[in-house]
């Protein structure tokens, strides 16, 4: 009975331990943060994980977005609103429109993205300023990196 406990055991250790160790860390968490100290209440988060969608198809990719305590998009210029961007540098970008909440004085401006099929490394995610009627992006106000969350997790 005790060399079947111990045989189980290291096939245990021989074939299901190297799948765990290999398994995926998803999903993420990032701290999207200021590139402008300055704006020191300005903050978001960006989650990417899997998703499932329907009908039934293969995994893709989601990357979700919530930023709080951002200016009006309109005091950086010609601008009417905030975009999440997500990049592989030098492979693949997407951007999508992130919406306020309600609120009057500063709302929170959230989005999300649930088509990649690219392998998620060394991902940029950033909030930037974008008009939202000639489609011009404009430049980073909160960004967050895979790699600093492959560190933390």
């Amino acid at each position: 009975m005790k060399k079947i406990v111990l045989v189980m055991l290291l096939l245990f250790v021989v074939i299901v331990y190297p799948n765990e160790t290999n398994a995926s860390k998803m999903p993420y968490n990032l701290t999207l943060e200021p590139l402008n100290k300055k704006l020191k209440n300005a903050k978001g988060v960006g989650l990417i994980y899997q998703v499932q969608l329907n009908p039934p198809s293969f995994e893709r990719t989601n990357i979700s977005i919530l930023a709080v305590h951002l200016p009006k998009p309109s005091s950086f210029g010609n601008y009417d609103s905030y975009e999440g961007f997500a990049s592989i540098p030098n492979e693949i970008s997407w951007r999508f429109q992130l919406y306020p909440t309600p609120e009057e004085d500063s709302p929170t401006w959230a989005g999300r993205f649930d088509l990649i099929t690219a392998e998620i490394k060394n991902t940029k995610v950033d909030v930037r300023l974008s008009n939202s009627k000639t489609k011009k992006l404009g430049p980073p106000i909160l960004r967050g990196t895979l790699k600093s969350c492959e560190e933390n997790n």
